[in-house]
């Protein structure tokens, strides 16, 4: 392959950071072997080396016999070529929904697991807006300022697997959704005055949805239940619940009823505290108004 007569620059692994498979993910090991597997005996059965199928691709020949060995996490794009090349009719293309919960970290995978079956969600923030409440150039913005820096391609599926969790906002039936944010996570405007003012607006837009309530702890509370950090609580249609927080249990997921008490009295707390939802979107008003 040429590009204006000059060969085209085939991908290596230094081009891909971020890619590389976690072996401690069992479940993603897995799926990225079998992937490989597939790959291979297609691109055998076709009678392509792998040289040539890299340049077909726009790979290094060393990327490719990484990927077919499950080593590495092999993009939608180089799916899609592949299927192309190899006359697969669409059966290598159609990987990409699997692989694509590889490309999000485990325990991102597994919080929105959970989020998904659960039928009620607490959350209390305190150094940011919750993931959930984020809009995409906010969440990016926050990644791009994390020291050490996350190379580009982290940033992007960080982002990815944060975005996808939004789905909660959509399932039918809905589950009920609180969330209690800080004041001062409502007044950085990480991203710039544009991006903070979408995310306002965002805010704006999910307090309105019927089960969906966003309020706000004042900064000037003189008593504070908050300070032992996040708390997010999660409750399952079969009755039992798991939490974590920031502050408590070494920040680990616990569902012991004992524990499962502790946070639910600091959240309930919590929103004891804070302004009332109808108070609460006058104050983002406000705060949107001021920007």
């Amino acid at each position: 392959m040429t590009v204006d007569g000059q060969p085209e620059r085939l991908r290596t692994e230094a081009d891909e950071p971020g890619w590389e498979v976690d072996p401690d993910d069992e479940w993603g090991v897995a799926v990225i072997a079998t992937v490989g597997r597939q790959l291979r005996l297609r691109r055998e059965a076709a009678g392509v080396r792998a040289p040539d199928f890299g340049r077909a691709v726009g790979y290094g020949e060393d990327m490719v016999y990484k990927i077919e060995a499950g080593k590495r996490i092999p993009r939608p794009e180089y799916l899609d070529r592949a299927d192309e090349a190899l006359g697969a009719g669409g059966l290598l293309a159609a990987m990409k929904e699997d692989v694509a919960k590889v490309w999000y970290p485990r325990k991102v995978r597994e919080l929105a697991k959970l989020e998904a079956q659960a039928v009620e969600i607490g959350a209390y923030e305190c150094n940011n807006i919750h993931g959930l409440l984020q809009t995409e150039e906010h969440m990016r913005a926050l990644f791009e300022v994390w020291l050490p820096a996350y190379p580009e391609e982290e940033v992007e599926r960080m982002v990815a697997a944060r975005m996808a969790r939004r789905s909660v906002f959509e399932r039918v039936p809905r589950p009920t959704l609180s969330f209690v944010q800080e004041e001062v996570t409502l007044r950085r405007p990480v991203g710039g005055r544009a991006v903070w003012r979408r995310q306002l607006e965002r805010l704006l837009e999910l307090a309105r949805s019927r089960n969906v309530s966003i309020q706000v702890t004042p900064t000037d509370n003189e008593e504070h239940f908050g300070t032992g950090g996040a708390i997010e609580l999660l409750k399952f249609p079969d009755g039992t619940a798991v939490g974590r927080s920031s502050g408590a249990f070494n920040s680990r997921p616990v569902s012991e009823p004992k524990h499962i008490r502790i946070l639910e009295l600091r959240y309930g707390m919590i929103r004891a505290q804070a302004l009332t939802p109808r108070q609460s979107r006058a104050f983002i008003e406000q705060l949107l108004g001021e920007t």
